[in-house]
């Protein structure tokens, strides 16, 4: 068995964290065997490095190793891109294809975000897993493959399982082994070294002295929350050291970088709303007919009780709170409404590209 400091060098991982070694060390362990493997984490931390060490350090090192994005293919075509089809099998199947199955016979698959695989496609996979065995689109004929499978995700696969969006079942034949890789805001002692590597390479691909952070820049570096991970530092590395002319870096440039931080990139937009955020003027149109409808059966109530006593002093003495509340609403649905009136129109510019 390799070493995993070894291994790390081998592949390009950079890192001393020990949740990334212990990722390593496991896809290690089991590169040997022919278990399903698992890789999960956050978009951006790297998932892609795992299978190739575990294809490399195994038995299949001489087969084909095929990285599919499974989350890039539409619905209609992935069956055809993972099973292939049969001549005719639908409109533009004009010869018989093979799939990635097929190919990757006695070799290694790596699907990645397998967790946005569309339901009919689950059934295949796990066919797959459980037999070795699959279906042309458009035959009746099984066929047999002999593949290692290594998915990663970074979906929550229990809140996909609770809402009916992952088999269950599939998902138990794919994690027998479980590989978790950390953010990168977790493995807050790499995250210099990190940028120090890549500074490094874009100052030799771009032909340029390499760029260096000073005490305070470094600061706000290992302080900021990386929510793209890797990726998004390896970005931002890459924009200061094609932008800047200073290669010492001051805390106020590297802060005009990172969203939420500075103005220079636009802010990640958080999806997660509040109870009364709405997204566009649709919901709040509803929201207001909405009100306006419950307003009207309160008046209504009124009314009938109105005409039921005839007293209007004691109607309005009983109902009090109700009253105040229609009224009070009034004003601000006036306002809501308001603003969907037309503002005066001004030239609009068509792009005829």
């Amino acid at each position: 068995m390799e070493n995993v400091q070894a291994v790390k060098q081998r592949f390009g991982i950079i890192g001393n964290d020990p949740g990334l070694n212990r990722a390593v060390e496991k896809a290690v362990q089991v590169a040997p065997t022919d278990i399903s493997v698992l890789v999960t984490g956050e978009s951006g931390v790297g998932k892609e490095s795992i299978p190739k060490i575990i294809h490399s350090l195994s038995h299949r090192k001489h087969g084909k190793y095929i990285a599919v994005n499974c989350g890039a293919i539409p619905e209609g075509t992935i069956d055809s891109e993972l099973f292939g089809h049969e001549k005719g099998a639908f409109t533009g199947a004009t010869t018989t294809r093979s799939g990635y199955f097929e190919v990757a016979d006695g070799g290694t698959i790596f699907l990645d975000e397998v967790g946005e695989l569309p339901l009919p496609t689950q059934v295949r996979l796990l066919r797959v897993l459980e037999t070795g065995e699959f279906l042309k689109v458009g035959s009746s004929k099984a066929q047999k493959t002999d593949v290692r499978i290594v998915a990663a995700t970074n979906v929550n696969f229990a809140e996909a399982i609770e809402k009916g969006k992952f088999r269950e079942d599939l998902y138990y034949r794919l994690s027998t082994v479980e590989i978790a890789l950390p953010p990168l805001r977790k493995r807050h002692e790499d995250i210099h070294l990190l940028f120090r590597k890549f500074a490094s390479d874009f100052a030799q691909k771009y032909k340029m002295p390499t760029i260096r952070l000073d005490d305070s820049a470094v600061s706000l570096l290992l302080q900021y929350k990386w929510g793209g991970n890797i990726r998004q530092l390896r970005n931002i590395a890459e924009q200061i050291s094609v932008l800047e002319q200073n290669r010492t870096i001051s805390f106020e440039t590297l802060k005009s970088y990172l969203p939420d931080v500075g103005s220079n990139l636009p802010a990640v937009i958080n999806n997660k709303k509040a109870d009364s955020d709405f997204s566009n003027e649709r919901e709040i149109l509803y929201k207001v007919l909405f009100d306006m409808q419950r307003d009207v059966n309160d008046l209504k109530k009124l009314t009938m009780e109105l005409m039921k006593s005839g007293n209007a002093s004691e109607v309005k003495e009983e109902n009090a709170t109700l009253i105040n509340k229609i009224y009070s609403e009034e004003t601000d649905h006036e306002a809501q409404l308001a603003s969907f009136a037309p503002e005066a129109e001004s030239p609009q510019a068509y792009n005829v590209e």
